[in-house]
C-alpha cells in the first residue's frame, strides 16, 4: 500500500510540474488516504499479531 501512496505522490508531483493543478490535488488527496489506511492497518497488525493462541 505504501507503494501505491508513493506512486500517487509521484503522479501528483509530475502533474504539478506540468501545470495540472486539479489532477495534482486529487492525486495528493488519494495518496494521503492510502498512506493513512496503510499506517492504520500496520498498527492493527502490530497489536493483533502479538496475541498468543491459547
Amino acid at each position: 500500500m505504501i507503494g501505491w501512496a508513493i506512486t500517487f505522490l509521484v503522479i501528483a508531483l509530475i502533474a504539478a510540474l506540468l501545470g495540472f493543478g486539479g489532477v495534482a490535488g486529487t492525486a495528493v488527496g488519494i495518496a494521503k488516504i492510502i498512506f493513512f489506511v496503510a499506517i492504520v492497518l500496520f498498527v492493527f497488525s502490530l497489536i493483533f499479531g502479538r496475541r498468543r493462541a491459547l
